[in-house]
């Protein structure tokens, strides 16, 4: 047991990067050729700030970094904007987690719909410091309304589909160091 027990975390990195990478190939599909009004929620940003909430070791920076640049790159947003406030929201989010183990879920809700207020505010503040054209100031809000409602079904996805729950408090890894 103790031989597969250190694994576990390689294994649960790859399926959150797998997870990511799959949401950004449905993201890429033309399923719809006319414009639409709305917009849905910004779920690579979810997944990332989700997992670092409940398991900040399953998704460690360089791989949040990772995958948050690549949907940069491949959904054609400026380079590293968004990849790096999703960083720094995920680490804010890891730095809190222990404190936020004893917390109900609302709580949790409200802190991750704080954090997605945050970065969409720092996405729109930068981009239009840069005077890069953006997406109306509607649709921003509409996403970030989406996001943060979308925010439970992703928690259920995440406990339920995956095995990503809250760290208890206590709890060790493999190696014996305290989450």
């Amino acid at each position: 047991m103790s031989d597969t027990a250190p694994a576990q975390p390689w294994v649960k990195q790859l399926v959150f990067a797998g997870l990511c990478l799959a949401v950004i190939f449905f993201q890429l599909l033309p399923l719809e050729t006319t414009p639409r009004r709305w917009t849905g929620p910004d779920l690579v940003l979810l997944i990332c700030l989700t997992w670092s909430m409940r398991r900040p070791d399953f998704a460690p920076v360089y791989l949040i970094a990772l995958v948050a640049l690549m949907a940069d790159l491949m959904l054609q947003r400026p380079p590293g904007l968004l990849a790096a406030l999703t960083v720094v929201a995920s680490q804010t989010l890891t730095k809190r987690a222990r404190q936020m183990r004893d917390q109900g879920f609302a709580v949790e809700w409200l802190t991750i719909a704080g954090a997605l207020l945050v970065v969409m505010l720092g996405n729109r503040l930068v981009l239009s410091l840069a005077a890069v054209p953006q997406a109306p100031l509607g649709l921003t809000i509409i996403q970030l309304m989406m996001s943060v409602l979308c925010y439970p079904a992703v928690v259920a996805a995440a406990h339920f589909l995956f095995g990503v729950r809250k760290v208890a408090p206590g709890e060790v890894d493999a190696w014996g160091q305290k989450l």
